[in-house]
């Protein structure tokens, strides 16, 4: 009897609220150059729920802005797949970095500064080797030519608190710094009208 007490309540709930009965929230880690920059501009897509700054890629433990070798700045991506698929997400990724430049990104160079995805498992692998075919495709450029690695996630480690919602907290300075390290700029010559859009593939 409680059995078909809670079928008809759900049937009843699905059809009167728009809203799914469970949400499905997976996670995705993205290195892209300056984390300040790359969480802007995940977190406005909708179905994002959360992006955090921070590290990964190292073996360092408790890394540190002073001290994160070995380590990529990144961002921890939490999201809704009934509202953003992690396939949407990558080709968000994609048109956000450059994606020919493997010793950083913009005037950001060295290690800490390039362009990873990192993967949580065989689904998210197999997706972003299929996206890195569709930007080979769309820039009419060999897969070989595209420098962003595709790697195993290992440990993210949240930045600081003053490197969290930067770009909220500090607009002035965010807006100087992101011109003035010519991103979007960049962004334009590599990917036209398509930059920082989530368009599909070409």
């Amino acid at each position: 009897m409680l059995k078909k007490i809670f079928i008809i309540l759900s049937l009843v709930y699905y059809f009167f609220f728009p809203i799914p009965l469970f949400a499905s929230e997976e996670s995705a880690i993205f290195a892209g150059g300056c984390f300040w920059c790359l969480e802007h501009d995940l977190e406005v897509l909708t179905g994002v729920i959360d992006v955090k700054s921070g590290y990964s890629g190292g073996d360092l433990q408790q890394p540190t802005y002073k001290n994160h070798n070995g380590h990529q700045e990144s961002v921890l991506v939490q999201f809704d797949t009934n509202k953003i698929s992690y396939k949407e997400l990558l080709r968000a990724y994609w048109r956000n970095v450059d994606p020919l430049d493997n010793n950083g990104q913009f005037c950001d160079k060295g290690e800490s500064y390039k362009p990873i995805i990192f993967t949580n498992n065989q689904d998210q692998i197999n997706s972003a080797k299929l996206s890195l075919n569709s930007v080979s495709t769309e820039l009419n450029l060999l897969p070989e030519n595209i420098k962003v690695q595709i790697l195993p996630a290992k440990k993210f480690w949240i930045a600081e608190n003053y490197h969290q919602d930067y770009a909220k907290n500090n607009n002035v300075k965010y807006k100087f710094y992101r011109y003035s390290c010519g991103r979007d700029k960049r962004l334009k010559e590599v990917w036209g009208e398509k930059a920082s859009r989530l368009d599909p593939w070409s």
